[in-house]
């Protein structure tokens, strides 16, 4: 796997082992960023069940300001900060270990808001989280922001008060971006 575009364009990335971390592909990652194109720059990103760190990683590599990473897992989280580390972004990037609801609560709670959420939460899980994601997100993001969601092909979650930007099934992933109504 490595980088697409940007400043650090085809750097490779480690992944961790096992099954448990499905990385975006880089063909899906070159189509969500191609159809975010510059609202990527000078964001502030969350990348929720960061996994690889592959999204974060690609948003700072096209000139995202800053990225949260959350993960829980410790083998994700030592790639994560393998490839942080690899690509020298560690003034623009935070690796914070810890459940992604729990950290989407606390982000809510402090008031801190994003442009960028990615949300890529295992698939068999995502269905149990769709309440409480659909509840959190949209409190967490700039009026100007945009969520990208990966779910499993055939599932989707429901988003309230946001709309569709971008709807595609690569492989066994439904990728969807969305963005606050008023933003439209």
């Amino acid at each position: 796997m490595r980088i697409v575009a940007g400043q650090h364009r085809s750097r490779r990335l480690a992944v961790p082992p096992g099954t448990g971390v499905r990385p975006t592909s880089d063909r899906a990652r070159e189509a969500v960023f191609a159809s975010l194109g510059p609202a990527v720059h000078d964001a502030r990103v969350l990348d929720l069940f960061a996994g690889s760190g592959a999204m974060g990683l690609e948003a700072l590599s096209r000139g995202a300001a800053s990225c949260l990473f959350v993960e829980r897992d410790a083998a994700a989280l030592a790639a994560i900060r393998a490839n942080v580390a690899a690509l020298g972004e560690q003034e623009r990037a935070t690796v914070e270990r810890g459940s992604a609801v729990t950290v989407l609560r606390r982000v809510v709670a402090g008031g801190e808001r994003f442009d960028l959420i990615v949300v890529d939460p295992p698939y068999d899980d995502a269905p149990d989280l769709a309440g409480v994601l659909a509840d959190l997100l949209p409190r967490a993001l700039t009026g100007a922001g945009r969520i990208v969601l990966e779910t499993a092909a055939g599932s989707g979650i429901v988003m309230p008060g946001l709309v569709e930007r971008y709807n595609r099934r690569i492989a066994a992933a439904r990728i969807v971006i969305l963005q606050p109504m008023e933003a439209e």
